[in-house]
């Protein structure tokens, strides 16, 4: 594909595969013809042009090819009812996009897009697979990618995929909107995924870069999408916030070197102040509710740090306080690293580490990496060094490697 049609593959796919998942009630066959629209795109468009209304053609497009499927391998009169119901849809402007007011198209794109949010987020999956099928059909993600993201094989990731469309099929899987009662139940699941999708995009597993913006843009859009279409759900509204905080600070991540550089050594003028203010907004709109949830108080947290003009000025002691909250709610061991790292920048590096002390992650390289540094700090040099060298076995991204490796160097000192 050229630049501008992946531009638009991104940007689209993930919706007019929603859209046609409503219109064909088959995952599959959505994939397939939407697939079907882009290779037509590719030869038609640097012919005549991009269209006015990208996602609008390639729905169309798509739908009209998977009638043409229909009709072809129609062995059952409910195969040529289908592809008849479809037709009859295309003929109507409220079912055309290419025809239909443009605002509107949007809108039910939109609510497709938390259709097959839910969808993909269904109780019946664990969660890695909610999380992969979240980035297949609503990322428009390729399975390499999604296999490089949960560092698996492409044919591991291949039949998890398949086995989690064949499980939602076989469970007879709603594609709907769920009612008011099960949210509770359903609501977690797709804000998990669309943090896991935003996670990765802002430090990846794998690759030669930081982060990855495809995955963290598409997992802010989306979660603009929830927010608009469930504005009374605070934990929606706390994720969104949480995300926009946290990006705000990606230009003062990397420097001129490319080197990751650390949230007390960034430069705080770098930060986008726009993402600062529109998710001290919504943060300000959570509390007025009262409803404290996990994504809300990490979303406090991030506002706190946002709100610091440096490092030295930053209030520990509230983001202690908002730790001590959050882990009340959620005894999450990552949280109680979290909260950890915070009181050795409030009460000192003895502190911090006697808060690490109680929690046992092993085999995650945060842990290690925030030990290494408090015992450094605590001038504990054979442990700093013992445990800087845990924390690089345990990290695939190579710039935080080096990262990690050059804090293990300036502990060294020149002996090394």
């Amino acid at each position: 594909m050229t630049d501008s049609l992946e531009a638009v593959f991104r940007r689209e796919a993930g919706r007019c595969t929603a859209t046609l998942i409503r219109l064909l009630g088959d995952i599959d066959l959505a994939e397939e013809a939407v697939a079907e629209a882009f290779a037509i795109a590719a030869e038609q468009w640097p012919v005549r042009g991009t269209p006015p209304n990208p996602g609008g053609w390639i729905t169309t497009t798509a739908r009209n090819r998977a009638i043409d499927r229909l009709r072809r391998e129609a062995t059952r009169a409910d195969r040529h009812h289908a592809a008849h119901r479809l037709h009859s849809e295309a003929m109507e402007p409220d079912h055309n996009p290419e025809i239909a007011d443009l605002d509107a198209f949007v809108d039910v794109v939109a609510d497709d897009q938390l259709r097959l949010m839910f969808l993909c987020c269904h109780p019946a999956l664990a969660a890695d697979s909610q999380v992969a099928l979240t980035l297949r059909l609503l990322g428009g993600l390729e399975t390499p990618e999604i296999a490089r993201a949960f560092l698996v094989t492409e044919t591991t990731m291949a039949q998890r995929i398949v086995r989690a469309k064949r499980k939602l099929h076989d469970n007879h899987a709603s594609y709907r909107i769920p009612r008011d009662v099960e949210l509770p139940d359903r609501l977690p699941s797709v804000l998990a995924a669309i943090y896991l999708i935003y996670t990765e995009g802002h430090t990846p597993t794998t690759g030669t870069s930081l982060t990855r913006t495809d995955l963290s843009t598409e997992a802010i859009r989306i979660g603009r999408i929830l927010v608009s279409l469930l504005p009374d759900e605070p934990e929606a509204v706390g994720l969104l916030a949480l995300m926009l905080l946290t990006e705000a600070r990606r230009p003062a991540r990397v420097d001129s070197r490319g080197s990751m550089v650390r949230l007390t050594d960034q430069d705080r003028s770098l930060w986008t102040r726009a993402l600062i203010e529109e998710g001290h907004d919504l943060v300000r709109a959570c509390l007025r509710r009262n409803q404290p949830g996990p994504f809300q108080l990490q979303a406090a947290i991030a506002a706190v740090h946002a709100d610091s003009p440096s490092a030295e000025a930053t209030a520990w002691t509230q983001i202690v306080t908002l730790y001590d909250q959050l882990y009340a709610i959620w005894p999450n061991p990552v949280v109680a690293l979290n909260r950890a790292v915070a009181v050795g920048a409030l009460d000192g590096p003895v502190a911090g580490l006697d808060a690490l002390a109680l929690i046992n992650l092993d085999d995650y390289q945060p842990y290690h990496a925030a030990r290494a540094d408090l015992l450094a700090r605590a001038g504990r040099t054979d442990e700093a060094l013992a445990t800087y060298t845990r924390a690089i076995e345990l990290t695939s991204n190579p710039i935080e490697r080096k990262f990690l490796e050059c804090h293990r160097e300036k502990v060294a000192g020149p002996d090394l």
